[in-house]
């Protein structure tokens, strides 16, 4: 049957209908011209898709029946065009990174002013609203926007209302199955948000205004309690964005925010995963046999866990039913794939084609994954598990971490890029990233590790570091640890094998290695015995890792305990 409403013409009067509650917020507060463009608020998933299809070129169907958009030039997110406004309520409590003056305030209470540096850019209020400015009028200019109003966490103590205005049907597909969806009462009662998104993301900022470095800018005011994106229509900065706030709002209430993905087994305990992009939190999280909390952004409060985000975002490079069937799966009608190439007729994706970018993702609400845990919460974390992709071949697939090791290498966040999740980043690079997620911080690292250390001391946790990098050698003359090993090595973990395993000591680092893991190749968990070069070669790479990781932490080391600082790694002087 064809649709029985009249559609809208471009340049016709508009309907003389009383403005709706949302509409005028949006006008009132946002500058938003109510009377000239079409505003939509929480559309259904299949008028998300005609609109997409319709509007957006493109925007195709995939066989599965997911919506395949396309973010343009940028496939990644753009950390280096992130800012967040210098103003008097947030100023003293922002990150700093400059090293020098930074060792002079870390034995100081938190209410000390920090210098602020290349993780949290400031900019001013008023290059602010410039920007703010730019975006608004760009998105009058257009002929239709959509509003999606969610929450950003599943305890309802904690959660925050999110608006996101969007000008493209994909951004708010995709923050539809990123956000907690509302009922539709909560819909009817939600009220003025806590936080307002205006994505104008297909406009460049005008990289002539100070501040700006390029057509680029992302830009985060805790004053306005906005978010506004030019010049880039990647949707991991939506995501990303609302993380960055929880990273702030939470730790004033006392609550935990970690960059981490969580499950829980059938007797209700729970892990944590630490991890950036490409370690292996949404892989590792969706297990067939716990229930899945949720793959990414999580908070521990005193209760326990919950997940701040409704869905899931899950690279999909060289993705198979076969290696992950529960997010293959998932790619379906409600789901969208971002960046993918597929059969021009057929519409079959092939999840190996890195053509556009080897960040190709998919967006999904929790609920495809068949056992999720719905609500996302769980209870206080049995198992924390901190992941690292070790490009240089060094590092053990699993190793058990006293306190002190686990705070020294939760602050030191060691790991290594992968091509795709970062614009401009095309091969392996080893960086650190404090506390597992350093361009998300907004507070001082150390904040988040006394609070993690404090928990589990109180929870009485078992930690763990878990390399899914390289093994046998560097990258480029070995391959990554294989998937079914890394999940071996998880089950003897939840099951309590590895608890009660014999150890020997990892040279260097100090680390305790399982002499056997049910699963996994004993000589796979030595890296020295997995070796493929000589001997030689390996303490090389094994003393030039160390030191880089003693060198990063020397950055942290004013502020860090005894016991802390003899975790660090030994490099033999020749």
């Amino acid at each position: 049957m064809p649709p029985t409403f009249t559609p809208y013409r471009p340049g016709s009067p508009r309907p003389l209908t009383p403005h709706t509650k949302v509409e005028e917020e949006l006008h009132d507060v946002a500058g938003i011209d109510y009377d000239r463009v079409i505003i939509k608020r929480n559309p259904s998933v299949p008028v998300l898709y005609e609109e997409a299809l319709t509007h957006e070129a493109g925007t195709v169907v995939s066989s599965a029946g997911a919506l395949c958009s396309y973010s343009g030039k940028k496939t990644g997110r753009s950390p280096k065009d992130k800012r967040i406004v210098e103003e008097e309520t947030s100023k003293d409590d922002i990150w700093n990174f400059d090293l020098p003056r930074r060792r002079e305030y870390m034995v100081v209470a938190w209410t000390v002013r920090y210098i602020w540096g290349p993780v949290n850019t400031k900019i001013s209020e008023r290059v602010f609203m410039i920007n703010r400015e730019r975006a608004v009028d760009y998105l009058n200019t257009t002929e239709r926007l959509y509003v999606f109003d969610g929450f950003a966490g599943w305890d309802p103590k904690y959660r925050k209302k999110i608006r996101v205005v969007a000008s493209r049907a994909y951004h708010i597909l995709f923050m539809h199955n990123m956000l907690i969806r509302p009922t539709e009462e909560e819909l009817e009662d939600f009220g003025t948000p806590d936080f307002t998104i205006f994505n104008a993301g297909s406009f460049p900022a005008n990289r002539y205004t100070t501040g700006m470095t390029s057509t680029t800018s992302v830009a985060i005011n805790f004053k306005r309690h906005e978010m506004v994106i030019l010049g880039s229509e990647y949707a991991g900065e939506m995501k990303k964005g609302v993380f960055t706030v929880m990273h702030y709002l939470m730790p004033k209430a006392g609550v935990l925010s970690l960059h981490s993905s969580a499950n829980e087994g059938p007797n209700g305990d729970v892990s944590l995963f630490f991890g950036l992009s490409g370690t292996g939190k949404t892989t590792l999280s969706a297990d067939p046999n716990r229930g899945l909390i949720g793959d990414d952004e999580h908070c521990w409060s005193d209760t326990g866990i919950f997940n701040i985000e409704g869905g899931c975002y899950a690279k999909c490079i060289d993705l198979s039913a076969e290696k992950e069937p529960d997010i293959f799966n998932a790619i379906r009608f409600g789901s969208v794939l971002e960046n993918v190439v597929l059969d021009e007729d057929t519409r079959v994706v092939d999840y190996t084609d890195d053509g556009l970018t080897e960040n190709t993702r998919c967006a999904y609400p929790i609920n495809f994954i068949p056992n999720a845990k719905l609500p996302c919460l769980g209870g206080h974390p049995k198992n924390i598990i901190l992941l690292t992709c070790d490009a240089f071949g060094v590092l053990p697939p699993v190793s058990k971490l006293t306190s002190a090791q686990v705070m020294y290498h939760f602050i030191s966040g060691y790991t290594t890029k992968i091509p795709g999740t970062e614009d401009g980043v095309v091969e392996p690079q080893a960086t650190f990233s404090a506390c597992f997620g350093a361009p998300f911080l907004v507070l001082h690292p150390q904040k988040y590790a006394s609070m993690l250390a404090e928990k589990i001391q109180n929870h009485k946790a078992d930690a763990w570091l878990i390399n899914t990098g390289w093994v046998g050698g560097k990258a480029g003359t070995a391959k990554r640890c294989p998937l079914k090993y890394t999940r071996a090595i998880l089950d003897a973990i939840h099951s309590g094998e590895l608890a009660n395993a014999n150890y020997e000591t990892f040279e260097v680092f100090g680390l305790q290695i399982p002499t056997s893991a049910t699963g996994v190749p004993d000589e796979l968990l030595h890296p020295r015995k997995a070796w493929q070069g000589s001997p030689s070669e390996f303490q090389d790479s094994l003393n030039a890792v160390a030191q880089m990781f003693n060198e990063n932490f020397s950055t942290y080391a004013d502020q860090a305990t005894a016991e802390v600082l003899a975790a660090a790694p030994k490099v033999a002087v020749a």
